[in-house]
């Protein structure tokens, strides 16, 4: 009987400390999975504003480039 309980026993601490690993590794994974959760929405906020930049720049430069167009136009016709 003794020899029983005392399996039993170790059965029970050995279901609780694996339970208790299986806990920590999940609470380690949650942890990770926030921490990359918040570096994809980091860099999706980052390209966000970058595609942003890079607009208003497409902008800037079509814009210049009509200015430079109407320029040339404006030559040409005092050449002719």
């Amino acid at each position: 009987m003794e020899v029983i309980a005392a399996l039993v026993g170790a059965f029970i601490s050995i279901g609780g400390i694996a339970a208790g690993s299986v806990l920590k590794r999940s609470n380690d994974s949650r942890e990770v999975i926030v921490k990359l959760s918040m570096g994809v929405e980091q860099i999706g906020h980052e390209l966000q504003a970058m595609r942003e930049d890079m607009k208003e720049d497409r902008h800037e430069i079509f814009s210049r480039l009509g200015n430079i167009e109407q320029r040339i136009s404006s030559l040409e016709a005092i050449q002719k």
